[in-house]
């Protein structure tokens, strides 16, 4: 299948038709494993990692999950190709940056891709929409239980399977949720929850991972430990985190209706007025005002049908979205022009937010929530 074929569809995990999905984006999986006897990517030679390559990729595209799947070596995709699998979040900044030796295979609906020779010789990743970590878990390990039966794995009896970083041994296992806060952003809660999520040694992190930002109030909850503790063990302990920190975002939606409704409906208006009219728009700024509007699609101050439009507007008017749609390598200054017409004409319809209604709305949960919370005492 050729790439242009998967990049014409959204994928499954930008739908946003999972579980709570209105505030967790997606949950993704993803499995480290090294082939015993060989050298970890890092320091293998080139002959070493193509041996590997030309080991692994058949065995990876004879998955029955693999059916119609893509599949191509690093060196035949241009930088932009890369980008835009990066921007997908479908293989890794570092697995972008690799050429010969390297290669990804993922399916049509591209809730799974499996790095070679990454940081370890596979990565396999699950993506799905909203919060289902245990339904990917369970993609991930049939993968994985799959090629173990087809390949060596490096496996140690006490510390479990082994990988280039330390970190990661024993499972091997990273698991995440990309969540939308803008409620804890806008009501300066977001710091107290970082450092609470740190302290049971989870971690939180920006829109691409590790050492990256959280452009347009999306963070990454994930995992840090992955020895001495099983994958259900870790899930379930993620998992709770996650819907304690998915109560804050919506009792601080909540709470900004009805203390600083001004700020919510002056941070909404202008996103709306400056994506509705803007000429030039940088990537930073655009998903950060895209951010407002989608927290206002969810309160309730534009209509449903719109979620998926702006949700696709998160990844739309990315820089190697916008230069692969445009069939031509942009500038700066041009990428941030096309990308405000693009956004200006997407919304060309988009209605003007009704915040009264949301407000009403509101206090009308406010209210049924303190009655059923009055009547479980």
């Amino acid at each position: 299948m050729a790439l242009h074929n998967i990049l014409a569809e959204s994928g499954e995990w930008l739908s946003g038709d999972g579980p709570q999905s209105h505030i967790v984006i997606s949950s993704r999986v993803r499995l480290a494993r090294n082939l015993r006897n060989f050298s970890f990517p890092g320091w293998a030679k080139k002959a070493d990692r193509i041996a590997v390559l030309e080991c692994v990729k058949p065995q990876v595209e004879s998955l029955p999950e693999m059916a119609d799947a893509y599949s191509a070596y690093s060196q035949d995709l241009s930088a932009l190709e890369k980008q835009v699998l990066v921007e997908r979040h479908l293989v890794s900044r570092e697995h972008a940056a690799k050429g010969i030796g390297s290669a990804v295979v993922m399916n049509r609906k591209q809730t799974l891709s499996i790095m070679i020779n990454e940081e370890d010789h596979l990565r396999i990743q699950g993506i799905r929409s909203g919060l289902q970590l245990k339904n990917v878990f369970k993609l991930v390990d049939k993968v994985d239980t799959a090629l173990g039966e087809k390949l060596d794995f490096a496996f140690h009896q006490q510390y479990g399977f082994l990988t280039a970083c330390p970190t990661n041994v024993g499972t091997g296992m990273r698991a995440s949720a990309m969540m939308h806060l803008p409620g804890l952003v806008l009501s300066e809660q977001i710091n107290q929850v970082i450092q609470a999520v740190n302290k049971v040694g989870l971690a939180v992190r920006g829109l691409y991972g590790e050492g990256t930002e959280a452009l347009g109030n999306l963070f990454q909850i994930s995992n840090q430990i992955t020895l001495g503790e099983k994958e259900d063990e870790i899930l379930t302990r993620l998992n709770k985190v996650i819907e304690q920190i998915l109560q804050h975002e919506q009792n601080s939606r909540v709470s900004l209706l009805e203390k600083k409704a001004v700020l919510l409906l002056d941070n909404i208006g202008r996103a709306y007025g400056i994506l509705r009219h803007a000429h030039s728009m940088a990537s930073k700024e655009a998903l950060n005002l895209l951010s407002c509007i989608k927290l206002g699609t969810d309160l309730g101050f534009f209509p449903e049908d719109g979620r998926l439009l702006v949700d696709q507007l998160f990844m739309e008017t990315q820089p190697a979205h916008l230069q692969k749609s445009s069939q031509q390598k942009l500038q700066a200054e041009e990428r941030d022009t096309l990308r405000a017409e693009i956004i200006r004409a997407k919304l060309a319809k988009f209605p003007k937010p009704d915040g009264k209604k949301a407000i009403e709305r509101g206090r009308e949960e406010r209210k049924e929530k303190e009655e059923k919370d009055g009547r479980t005492e």
